[in-house]
């Protein structure tokens, strides 16, 4: 199981159940992390019995009827519910993935609902993204232009321009990526990860920017870029179909041809 930053000497321990009325058929048990820093000594799975006949198809409509109508404690992160804007993302049968993309028909056993791995918990399925939004910031992610822009119109990109950055660009920062990562768990201090790394990545290749080597310069040290071990869980993890591992490749391959 994933280290998901327990206390010091604690272990996952069995948590409540609560079972479906009698009456009901069409059941389906999502065991689900529980765990409050402020209160509890040690994180537990309580087990929800859920009736799939009267609740929605994705993982995220189960969350959202286990908050509704059998457990208001429970906390989560969403939003948008169309795989738009990250919020929900979350370890769901050993996968980092978005709750609102995945259907509860995709899972034959109980459904496993954990936080996203190796960061630290705030509350429940709620991991703390601070450090991961803080590296986001650190990589500059805006247009920086030295030249003023032409007169009375935007500045253009031809289309094969504009087509280097449409994948990395369509990053929602849901920190799935990152989070599947095992360089990023040993080293997220100063390894910026797949995630960072993608966004740095749609800059460098953006027409518009000024800034390509002063960006470069920022990412020369042993741990921001090169800490990469190009082991693809990232592009697996991807709830998009994007690829982290091509984008931090080509950013060393921009390095090496600096140099040249």
């Amino acid at each position: 199981m994933a280290d998901f930053r327990l206390p010091k000497n604690s272990r996952i321990s069995k948590g409540k159940h609560f079972p479906a009325a009698n009456d009901v058929v069409n059941v389906r048990k999502f065991a689900v992390y529980r765990y409050d820093p402020s209160s509890d000594d040690n994180p537990r799975i309580d087990t929800y019995e859920i009736d799939m006949d009267n609740c929605g198809p994705m993982v995220l409509d189960a969350l959202i009827k286990i908050k509704s109508e059998i457990d208001p404690t429970l906390t989560f992160r969403r939003s948008c519910r169309e795989g738009i804007c990250g919020s929900c993302a979350m370890n769901i049968d050993g996968g980092n993935t978005l709750a609102c993309t995945r259907a509860n028909d995709e899972f034959e056993a109980d459904v496993k609902i954990y936080p996203l791995p190796h960061m630290p918990v705030i509350k429940d399925l709620v991991a703390d993204l601070t450090n991961f939004y803080a590296q986001y910031a650190s990589i500059k992610p805006w247009l920086q232009s030295r030249t003023p822009p032409p007169r009375d119109q935007e500045r253009l990109q031809s289309k094969e321009e504009q087509e280097l950055i449409d994948e990395p660009a369509a990053c929602i920062l849901c920190a799935c990526c990152s989070t599947s990562c095992p360089s990023y768990w040993w080293n997220s201090d100063r390894y910026l990860g797949p995630a960072a790394l993608l966004a740095s990545y749609r800059w460098l290749v953006d027409s518009r920017d000024d800034s390509t080597r002063e960006r470069l310069d920022e990412l020369e040290d042993p741990f921001k870029l090169y800490r990469c071990h190009t082991i693809m869980n990232c592009t697996q993890a991807c709830p998009k179909g994007l690829n982290p591992a091509k984008a931090i490749a080509e950013t060393k391959r921009m390095m090496v041809e600096r140099k040249n």
